[in-house]
């Protein structure tokens, strides 16, 4: 085809993806109940990580490991502000729903101008991809969010200054951590890309392995506003695990 053709291919397929997100969108907007329900459930005292803490607590004898019951309140300061917020959350939601869609238009698109072997390839690092996207957003909405917020909403300079969040302060903390979390999971992915432009090789992440785990236990603390020790590790921890699986995929990358 020739280079307009392409476009007009292109077009074809930008609009699809445009079309399904709306509808996408347009039923994540329309189950607002729903939607808020799954947002808001880490800032509430019965969310399952608060309960698996307390039944931990009950078992081993360690009270403390029980964060106890908490309430917090929210407000909202704008005329506007609630409406964009939910016409925030549906558009990111609605492209979420949507992401396998338009990853298998993208990826049609492209298709055709690969090899074989680079289908089969490409089709296993997409598949890669979105899981360790997925995983890391997951475990930031089970695990390290409801730590930072349990531990910033229930913080106190004076008794005297009550805690009272902003609704866009609480949903721009959990996207913008849901989405550092899901990128920050693509190190493997990211590896990959630079053993195979001959960046890296197996002894060089070896050699840097003490490094890495500094940066990352930098990145750690940038990222999760407490300042516990316990919420530190819980972000490192997997982050080095993939760090230590980087190495595993660069090692078979240079035998490929």
């Amino acid at each position: 085809m020739t280079f307009w053709e392409h476009v007009e291919v292109f077009r074809k397929v930008l609009f699809r993806c445009i079309g399904v997100w709306a509808i996408c969108a347009i039923g994540a907007f329309c189950f607002k109940d729903t939607l808020f329900a799954v947002l808001f459930a880490p800032s509430e005292a019965d969310f399952v990580l608060y309960r698996w803490l307390c039944r931990l607590a009950e078992w081993t004898g360690w009270r403390s490991l029980c964060p106890g019951d908490f309430q917090a309140q929210f407000i909202n300061t704008e005329l506007a502000s609630q409406f964009m917020v939910h016409l925030q959350v549906a558009l990111i939601v609605g492209c979420i729903a949507a992401f396998p869609y338009l990853l298998i238009q993208l990826y049609g698109f492209v298709a055709p101008a690969l090899y074989r072997q680079e289908k089969r390839y490409s089709i296993l690092l997409i598949i890669c991809g979105v899981f360790l996207f997925a995983m890391g957003v997951l475990l930031n909405y089970f695990v390290i969010f409801p730590f930072a917020f349990r531990f910033l909403s229930t913080y106190q300079v004076q008794e005297a200054v009550v805690n009272q969040i902003a609704l866009r302060s609480y949903i721009s903390t959990l996207l913008v951590l849901s989405l550092l979390m899901g990128i920050l999971f693509e190190i493997p992915i990211v590896a990959y890309f630079l053993a195979k432009l001959g960046i890296v090789d197996k002894p060089m992440m070896t050699q840097y392995r003490k490094h890495a785990f500094v940066v990352l236990c930098i990145l750690a603390a940038v990222i999760t506003p407490t300042a516990d020790i316990f919420t530190l590790l819980l972000v490192t921890v997997p982050l080095y695990c993939l760090y230590e699986v980087s190495i595993w995929v660069v090692a078979r990358t240079k035998q490929t």
